[in-house]
């Protein structure tokens, strides 16, 4: 069948893509980011946009995520107000929609932009605002995508409460669920226990980070204790499967995370970067994949990793030598897993993303 050849880059940069792991304020242009500081008087470490674009990749190769997550003070200080939190989430839209997306949940912490005066409220609603009109300017360029947004805490910071109840506020205006994001180590997700049973008791999507930094205590908590129904990367997951005989070994977490078809939200790029994996060809979403669990592949912060769906899709032909039907089996698991309706999600399945895979793999 065409669907099991590898795809050529021109095919994957025009394949219909779905990402429900990308943070709003790692998605910056290094020309806006240029732009905004200029505006404010913030100083950066370079105004050459490609030299820009070096710097933030050259720190995010630290191999820590802390490091990693030291780079977001540069987006966060040029987003704090109304105007350039549209402008931003315009142009991240516009971008995604070039690049083949026709579906993205973007998640972003309101609480980190709210230092200049504006409310919760406002955050949320500039963001949202940016969305819509920058899916309006990707129609016009002949592009059709639908973007949600997702609301973040940080788990070190006591704001969990507050943006779980804009979660429900905002609900049928844009927002499609709740995360927790920030260092792991040291702030288990169990902090925000009482958020979580508020999030359940309201009927409302929430996913956690966690199993990135820090191991299987993380994923476990988030699934048993938590109630999380996908989780922000899982990479470690990996941790509890035995790969040293002939055939894999799932322990029981990963088995019940297997079973259960929890959606892992893995991210090959950024995990080379904070040092989840050495290298992307050692990269536990190939074996992961093999072995049938609910794999998502995600860019998580575009500008740190210096990538999109079509380099991270690349990346994984390149080392795993997968086909149109591992990528559109992603595409599809990113999808189902997503946190609009279920009518709604199977209709971007049946009327974009199959015709899609099958028209242009028979190329």
């Amino acid at each position: 069948m065409s669907l099991d050849k590898k795809p050529t880059p021109d095919q994957i940069k025009r394949l219909p893509k779905a990402v429900i792991h990308d943070h709003l304020d790692g998605a910056l242009r290094p020309e806006t980011i240029i732009e905004l500081a200029d505006q404010i008087g913030y100083t950066l470490p370079t105004n050459d946009p490609s030299k820009l674009a070096d710097w933030f990749e050259e720190s995010c190769n630290s191999g820590s995520l802390v490091k990693y997550l030291e780079t977001f003070a540069i987006t966060v200080a040029v987003m704090q107000t109304r105007e350039s939190i549209i402008r931003v989430a315009k142009e991240s839209t516009i971008d995604l929609a070039r690049d083949g997306v026709v579906y993205a949940e973007v998640r972003g912490a309101p609480e980190l932009f709210t230092e200049k005066g504006l409310s919760l409220d406002e955050v949320i609603e500039a963001t949202i605002e940016g969305y819509r009109l920058g899916e309006k300017e990707a129609k016009a360029e002949g592009f059709n995508i639908r973007v949600e947004s997702i609301l973040c805490s940080l788990r070190h910071l006591p704001h969990a409460q507050a943006v779980a109840e804009k979660v429900i506020k905002y609900r049928d205006s844009g927002v499609v669920g709740f995360d927790i994001a920030g260092p792991e180590d040291g702030f288990p997700p169990t902090n925000q226990l009482d958020t979580f049973n508020y999030l359940r008791q309201e009927d409302a999507h929430f996913t956690i980070h966690a199993g990135e930094a820090y191991g299987l205590p993380s994923i476990w908590q988030a699934i048993q204790m938590c109630g999380a129904e996908r989780l922000g990367h899982g990479v470690r997951i990996i941790e509890d499967i035995d790969l040293t005989g002939p055939t894999p070994k799932l322990g029981r977490l990963a088995a019940y995370v297997r079973d259960r078809r929890i959606p892992l939200e893995l991210c090959p790029t950024s995990n080379l970067q904070t040092g989840a994996v050495k290298d992307i060809k050692s990269h536990p979403i190939g074996i992961l994949n093999k072995l049938r669990f609910r794999v998502t592949l995600n860019t998580d912060n575009r500008l740190m990793s210096r990538t999109s769906m079509s380099n991270e899709m690349q990346a994984v032909v390149n080392a795993f030598g997968w086909t149109f039907a591992d990528l559109q089996r992603v595409t599809i698991n990113a999808l189902k897993s997503s946190f609009i309706p279920f009518d709604e999600r199977l209709a971007i399945i049946e009327k974009v993303v199959k015709p899609g895979y099958q028209g242009i793999s028979q190329e």
